[in-house]
């Protein structure tokens, strides 16, 4: 029997308050399905782009976060290349950005 969990458009919203309430900012980029969508962080500190993370299983039954996509060096347009073609094959994929201190280890806690 599956165990009940969490929404991914309900992740994101705890997600976007709690980065309010923490002094950082969080906004919906892309939206994707409502209920399964995978949902990509596009992490920025002070606006500076620090990378792009993905929330997969673990396979234990939890979340991690796990780095995707080019490497912050590479510039926006490889990233904006890169999302989208993940939007081409996925088209229920939410992109959210994420701006706060340690934006990885946040969503972690958040939505991991």
């Amino acid at each position: 029997m599956q165990a009940d969990r969490l929404t991914s458009a309900m992740l994101i919203g705890v997600l976007v308050r709690r980065a309010a309430a923490a002094g950082g900012f969080a906004t919906v980029l892309v939206k994707g399905d409502e209920i399964s969508g995978v949902i990509l962080i596009e992490a920025a500190e002070k606006g500076q782009f620090a990378g792009l993370f993905e929330r997969v299983s673990d396979f234990a039954g939890g979340y991690r976060m796990e780095r995707c996509g080019p490497a912050a060096e590479e510039g926006t347009d490889s990233l904006n290349q890169y999302l989208a073609r993940r939007r081409r094959s996925d088209p229920d994929l939410w992109v959210i950005e994420l701006d706060i201190a340690d934006a990885e280890r946040f969503a972690a806690e958040t939505i991991c």
